[in-house]
């Protein structure tokens, strides 16, 4: 591709920033990809991502088009002092996969997957998207556990822990990792696995973005699809409290190949839903039966048959069908704004306070949506891996969205209401995917794991050139 820079344009934007124009553009010669700054017409374009209320102008952005080109910008951020960020599927809610003036590896173009159908793996590059990896696997009839919307980077998910639909039976999307390519901080091209690496590899599962630019992911398989029985039984908001109380309940001691959500929001059209209902609060039990859908109708009864729903769409679909079903409610363009906490149980008085936050949410967009975990992802040892989280049973997320600016306060008022109301309850962790401050949870993320990932970040990443995210400082 012909890179869109322009030396004698940078010029003057970079003067002040010791950056010198022409190593810019031997940069940019080196990149078989493209090198986007400020003048490119579709500069604007380019650094856009999911979440509409991040608004950071970096410098430089290489689009790279393989790991040749990732070394080359790793080592060109290095060695000119610059901030760096690194973007897969540009889908972090705290704009990690952005800088303000620093360069931007851009993995959009790398979305290759392929996979050993016999041996049950998958190889991805940095770049893919979930629906890219759902779609190869489930060709097979075979899958990882996930996410649950399919335009998420791979890269993202993983590397903070990844749960969805299949991590009851499956555990973590971290969990089925196999091996991690990874590009340092020295520019350098290494393999973490359990054999090599296994310190950084260890990392890797739940450490975030911490230690370089992953440009490769392999993954194990599990027989999933090609349909699952999936969907939602949506009641009105004022049967929310005993739903909720049943959901507390039932929803811990069903099977593993089940998983259930609730999730309080302002109801879509949807098809299936009498139009009267259609704008109105409701509670909806989004329910997964990962195993054949006739076992499943025994398995999700307690959840369904319970009280009086006014739709059920609860049937056998294909699996991919399921993973991007959400697609468009939590769709780009729109600004975001979360928050979220971890909890073991769920008392009565916390229900009652999340119906109450969901009975004012601020926007028809914003939830409040609790996730049910647990299960296999609970099977394996807090300190076996980096994601420490291995105690919850219930992730809490309210969820503001909306689209005009002036909105802002609100929601974020919100949403500080909802934070005050975690709080109280939870077992003071929270996931780092689900984290909207660019910094400062930390430890809440990473927890008693901390001070292991601070070692391993002072041996592949002293300086802290990847600090453009929820930072574990070198010890």
């Amino acid at each position: 591709m012909t890179p869109s820079l322009r030396p004698q344009a940078l010029a003057a934007d970079l003067s002040d920033r010791s950056l010198d124009a022409a190593a810019v553009a031997a940069f940019a010669a080196r990149l078989r990809g493209r090198l986007v700054d400020r003048q490119a017409p579709d500069y604007e374009a380019v650094r856009a991502v999911w979440n509409a209320m991040i608004d950071r102008r970096p410098l430089l952005i290489a689009v790279c088009s393989g790991v040749a080109d990732v070394i080359e910008a790793v080592t060109f951020a290095r060695d000119q002092g610059l901030p760096l960020a690194v973007r897969g599927g540009g889908h972090n809610i705290g704009g990690s996969a952005l800088c303000d003036d620093g360069l931007v590896i851009d993995l959009s173009q790398m979305r290759a997957a392929r996979v050993d159908a016999e041996a049950k793996r998958a190889w991805v590059q940095g770049g893919a998207l979930l629906g890219d990896l759902d779609r190869e696997t489930q060709a097979f009839g075979l899958a990882t556990p996930g996410g649950v919307i399919s335009h998420t980077g791979v890269a993202g998910l993983t590397l903070g822990g990844g749960f969805g639909w299949l991590s009851r039976k499956y555990g973590l999307t971290a969990d089925n990792l196999l091996a991690v390519e990874l590009v340092t901080a020295e520019g350098q091209l290494i393999r973490a696995s359990a054999e090599e690496h296994p310190d950084l590899f260890w990392a890797l599962r739940g450490g975030g973005g911490n230690f370089g630019v992953a440009v490769g992911f392999e993954f194990r398989l599990h027989p999933v699809g090609p349909e699952v029985l999936f969907g939602p039984t949506l009641y009105p908001l004022d049967q929310a409290a005993a739903v909720l109380r049943n959901f507390r309940n039932v929803a811990p001691g069903l099977p593993p190949e089940a998983c259930a959500w609730a999730d309080m929001l302002t109801v879509p059209p949807l098809p299936f839903l009498d139009p009267r209902h259609h704008g109105t609060r409701m509670i909806s039990v989004m329910q997964c039966y990962a195993g054949k859908p006739e076992d499943g109708e025994a398995a999700l009864a307690p959840l369904r048959g319970f009280g009086d729903p006014v739709a059920d769409a609860v049937m056998a679909r294909p699996y991919t069908e399921a993973q991007s079903i959400s697609d468009s409610f939590f769709g780009h363009g729109l600004r975001n704004y979360w928050t979220s906490a971890n909890y073991t149980t769920l008392s009565d008085r916390s229900l009652d306070a999340f119906v109450e936050l969901a009975s004012r949410t601020p926007t028809p967009q914003s939830e409040v949506m609790i996730h049910l975990v647990g299960g296999a992802i609970n099977d394996v040892a807090p300190d076996a891996t980096a994601y420490p989280h291995r105690d919850a049973v219930f992730v809490l997320s309210p969820g503001a969205r909306w689209s005009d600016p002036g909105d802002d306060a609100t929601c974020l008022a919100w949403i500080a209401d909802c934070r005050k109301a975690l709080a109280e309850e939870s077992n003071g962790g929270t996931y780092v995917n689900f984290i909207a401050e660019g910094v400062g949870r930390e430890r809440e993320a990473y927890g008693r794991n901390y001070a292991r990932l601070a070692a391993v970040k002072r041996r592949y990443d002293p300086d802290n050139l990847f600090r453009i995210n929820q930072n574990v400082a070198p010890s």
